[in-house]
């Protein structure tokens, strides 16, 4: 993992001065950069599936792992490969990382840069949706650690997540829609795609030791397989300043 930190100098109009918060012994950076590449490892990023129901899982096809990016893309290197089939009508598979050090209960600006392989045309058919078109990913941050919790649905014990991340295309309070998944043209061959919320940060508040996990995945309306795989996740967090 490579991390970048930096002050930020805020200029004061009208007086020619700078200012900088800093501390006597270690700076609070305004800036955090971080890039993860996965060449080693998983880096701390954890898999995790929801919307499905607690029992027979086995027909999901549900896996995550630490694998090299397919051949195909023309790039060597490793990634982290998750997938499932959407049996439910509505999987959601995510990757999550906690951050640690940060300014307690402080407000952050999130900006993600996310590089995966997909395989799936944007206009290609599918059950229910299409693997391209109707596979969302979303990309968000909570103070409180995302999990998969137990609830009834008509008797039926689904497992769905305690954060608010939306429905498939819709945005949760806790999760951004950045984008589909889907590659252009007719091919069904991996490539590298990127998708970012550069131009529309999202806004997540740490808790009071300065802890904020980052949480992406997608949310899928395509009631088939998706494999998909995690090349690079690049996240840029600034605090919001009080002036």
């Amino acid at each position: 993992m490579n991390i970048k930190i930096w002050i930020t100098l805020l200029f004061i109009a009208g007086t020619g001065m700078f200012a900088c918060q800093t501390n006597d012994d270690e700076p609070d950076p305004d800036i955090l950069e971080l890039t993860f590449n996965f060449e080693e490892n998983e880096e701390g990023w954890e898999g995790g599936f929801a919307d499905l129901p607690e029992e027979g899982q086995d027909i999901y096809e549900l896996q995550v792992s630490h694998s090299p990016i397919p051949v195909e893309t023309g790039t060597t290197g490793k990634s982290i490969m998750i997938q499932g089939h959407n049996r439910s009508d509505d999987l959601f598979m995510f990757l999550k990382k906690q951050l640690t050090g940060l300014a307690p209960s402080t407000s952050y600006q999130v900006i993600f840069d996310i590089e995966i392989a997909s395989q799936y045309p944007t206009d290609s058919p599918g059950v229910g949706g299409s693997p391209g078109s109707s596979v969302y990913l979303k990309a968000g941050a909570s103070p409180e650690e995302p999990l998969p919790v137990l609830e009834s649905n008509a008797g039926v014990a689904y497992w769905r997540m305690n954060i608010d991340k939306g429905n498939q295309s819709q945005e949760g309070t806790d999760m951004m829609n950045i984008g589909p998944i889907g590659i252009e043209g007719e091919d069904y061959k991996y490539e590298l795609i990127r998708r970012g919320n550069g131009e529309r940060s999202f806004g997540a508040t740490t808790d009071p030791e300065g802890n904020l996990w980052l949480i992406i995945g997608t949310d899928s309306g395509f009631e088939g397989l998706t494999t998909l795989y995690y090349t690079n996740i690049q996240v840029r967090l600034e605090k919001n300043r009080i002036l």
